[in-house]
């Protein structure tokens, strides 16, 4: 036994002289000393890393049976669910791992709005976070049309049509995205090639680049204490524990069986969401000729589809959808700013006064109101409501220079508790 000991340690030493194997998994696990009070709301980033990986294998399965073509992109589909062995798993484990990704990332976000994970020193862990969430959002736009059915065809074609509405060069622009005139083989070839290849790439990257920043700064806690300032004789943080494997094991891994669970308990038994992780109207082929009784995006881009849609007042000789656009995408370069936004002195939401409390509550109620709306028709009454709703959303931002700066807060403790 100890010759077999000691020959791993001659193998792990001549592969740690030419490459830093060891100081690599000591500097991020079992050295990275995180602060001992993490709570529920730390187990999401973890759980988007384990449905990124599902993401990328099923993927990787799927491609080998899918054919990007317009003429027989559907019925690969089709073939994959009825004929490839366990084909049906593999279509319902990505495509509910593509709403599973995006229920654990917004809970992550709202961690991080939450217990003040952005200020200083983590702005650029927040700016990774969300070109990540930008390049999810693009990763499953891009998805979202290979299925090639009717929805994902006539869905893709409002979201493109939109750069139409771009001053002079629009049209051109949603051509040139498209490939082609209206939605064909030609957009879904170069979709299929920007989902599977350019966007993961660019993922995985920008992922690397968040974890090294995490842990070049140190996580944040629910108070908001900096655990660098209290250090034993040795260096260690007082309080902070290892990552590895206090976390891992004690903390994560209990989090992640018990999301498979559930994970597993909707793609078994309800794995099309009564609608809402895949659209009735996908299981017909796409039609050029038949328009959907509703054309409505995923779910979790519907609060943004609301913003759009809430845009209905031309202005300075621009049109409403022009106006739309920008709201829709000044909703999420907003959220790039939060950082510089945020002007309190304390981190943590437990500690700040009812103001910002109040702020992001009525934040997190309008999302979720601008993400129904976004399933239904619009109506009258509903637009309205869509604008209102809009309005929470930016002056949760655009007023957190002034809420922060005024409100009262309480006194962070020198060290964490263990609430």
């Amino acid at each position: 036994m100890a010759t077999i000991e000691q020959q791993f340690k001659n193998v792990m030493q001549w592969v740690d002289d030419r490459l830093p194997v060891t100081e690599t998994y000591e500097k991020h696990m079992s050295k990275y000393y995180a602060p001992k009070n993490f709570d529920f709301w730390y187990i999401f980033g973890v759980l988007a890393f384990v449905v990124l990986v599902n993401q990328l294998l099923t993927g990787i399965w799927l491609t080998m049976s899918y054919v990007p073509t317009g003429e027989e992109a559907f019925r690969s589909i089709e073939y994959i669910m009825r004929d490839v062995e366990y084909g049906w798993l593999l279509r319902y484990m990505h495509s509910t791992g593509a709403s599973a990704f995006f229920v654990v990332v917004y809970l992550h976000m709202f961690r991080g709005l939450m217990y003040g994970s952005y200020q200083k020193p983590r702005e650029l862990i927040w700016v990774f976070g969300m070109f990540i969430y930008l390049a999810l959002m693009a990763e499953g736009f891009f998805g979202y049309l290979l299925p090639w059915g009717n929805m994902s065809y006539w869905g893709a074609q409002v979201i493109v049509s939109l750069a139409g509405a771009i001053p002079v060069y629009g049209e051109e622009i949603a051509v040139w995205v498209r490939g082609d005139f209206n939605m064909s083989g030609v957009t879904l070839n170069r979709f299929f090639a920007l989902h599977v290849v350019a966007v993961p790439i660019v993922l995985l990257v920008l992922v690397v680049l968040h974890i090294l920043a995490l842990h070049e700064v140190g996580s944040n806690n629910p108070d908001g204490v900096d655990i660098k300032k209290n250090l034993d004789k040795d260096g260690k943080p007082v309080d902070g524990i290892p990552f590895h494997p206090y976390y891992t094991i004690g903390h994560d891994l209990p989090g992640i069986v018990l999301f498979l669970i559930v994970f597993c308990a909707v793609m078994f038994f309800y794995p099309d969401g009564g609608g809402y992780l895949i659209e009735h109207p996908n299981y017909t082929p796409a039609d050029p000729l038949k328009t959907p009784e509703l054309i409505a995006p995923v779910w979790y881009y519907t609060p943004f589809y609301s913003m759009l849609r809430a845009a209905t007042f031309p202005l300075f000789g621009m049109t409403a959808k022009f106006w739309g656009l920008v709201v829709m995408a000044g909703a999420i370069a907003i959220l790039f700013a939060v950082p510089w936004l945020d002007k309190s002195p304390v981190r943590s939401m437990r500690y700040k006064g009812i103001a910002s409390k109040l702020a992001l509550a009525s934040f997190v109620i309008s999302f979720f109101i601008l993400g129904y709306l976004g399933t239904v028709h619009p109506t009258p009454v509903k637009t309205l409501l869509a604008q209102i709703c809009t309005m929470i959303y930016f002056a949760y931002f655009l007023l957190m220079p002034w809420y922060t700066s005024v409100e009262k807060t309480k006194p962070v403790p020198d060290r964490v508790t263990m609430k």
